[in-house]
């Protein structure tokens, strides 16, 4: 059985804020209870099916991730209960995502196909094909958009508009080029190519912390190595594990997120590919065989997992 949102009434919940994929809960300001559920988005809607275990997926695969580059940048988590759940510090999160591109592929390739060369004032090269590798990666970020879309944003534009303060949007460059690298080391590791991801960042007081998901199929979209190249030079589709082909699936149902675009019913036979592809990126880019979680009473086991952690994190002295 799928989750497809919780309610919950957790001690000194402040909110609840159900995102595309995530619910997430505001316990006194001080930590934030983050459940991955088994919603789909696309085009920044959110899909009418669940696909089951892709929240458990996410989670996990982002709670290895996060630990596996804690010595990069410190990240907000403080336990991780439950197969679906991380709770982490309550952090002011600044208000745009870095993107970040190594192959022209997806958003960027259906700018290039376009004839725009500028992509957040980045310039791309002339003569590139579809997933072409960029001679360096890029930075592409887009401003966080509470509702509907996310927009394409330049570095000189987020630091003109106060966005993020220059010495902030630096530091969170740096921290970004360092995180994909090491994403991009542990892929290759697994036979994978790390094509692009997205990073999110909060601060608490003067310090930043990286914070939400990283190097999960919801964030990030990964190529298979072996025959890469002889795809490329036969102008092949490339092998991937991302959501690119859910997005391939809707534009060619006629959805792109436009008004006026009804959304398409995906058959049960898509729902559960979609399931098996998320699986199969787990174990492919962790190595590691999925377990998964008994679904029976999963409502009420995330509850209680989630009660306990708290009582623990509330109960550990603050380091002054």
């Amino acid at each position: 059985m799928s989750l497809t949102n919780t309610d919950f009434q957790f001690p000194n919940q402040k909110s609840l804020y159900h995102g595309k994929v995530r619910d997430v809960y505001n316990i006194a300001d001080k930590h934030l209870v983050m459940i991955a559920s088994d919603r789909i988005s696309a085009f920044d809607c959110i899909l009418p099916q669940t696909i089951p275990y892709k929240g458990q997926v996410l989670n996990q695969i982002a709670a290895k991730f996060l630990k596996e580059t804690e010595d990069i940048v410190p990240n907000w988590v403080e336990s991780v209960p439950d197969p679906c759940v991380t709770i982490g510090k309550y952090c002011e999160a600044f208000k745009v995502e870095m993107v970040i591109r190594g192959y022209l592929s997806g958003h960027a390739w259906r700018e290039y196909r376009e004839g725009k060369r500028m992509i957040c004032g980045v310039k791309m090269p002339e003569g590139l094909k579809e997933n072409d590798a960029f001679p360096e990666p890029i930075i592409t970020p887009s401003t966080k958009a509470s509702e509907g879309h996310d927009e394409d944003i330049s570095r000189e534009e987020i630091i003109r508009q106060g966005i993020v303060s220059e010495k902030d949007y630096l530091q969170l460059e740096d921290y970004t080029r360092k995180l994909f690298q090491r994403g991009s080391e542990i892929a290759a590791s697994q036979k994978l190519i790390l094509v692009d991801t997205k990073y999110e960042f909060g601060k608490i007081g003067n310090r930043i912390y990286l914070i939400d998901e990283i190097h999960t199929p919801d964030s990030s979209r990964y190529f298979y190595s072996e025959g890469y190249e002889q795809r490329q030079k036969k102008g092949e589709k490339q092998k991937q594990l991302s959501k690119e082909f859910v997005r391939e699936w809707l534009i060619s149902e006629g959805f792109q997120g436009k008004e006026g675009q009804k959304m398409p019913e995906m058959p049960d036979e898509l729902v559960l590919q979609i399931s098996e592809r998320y699986i199969e990126l787990f174990e492919q880019i962790t190595g590691q065989s999925f377990i998964k979680a008994d679904t029976d009473n999963q409502k009420e086991r995330i509850y209680q997992n989630v009660l306990k952690a708290l009582k623990e994190l509330d109960n550990v002295p603050e380091i002054p």
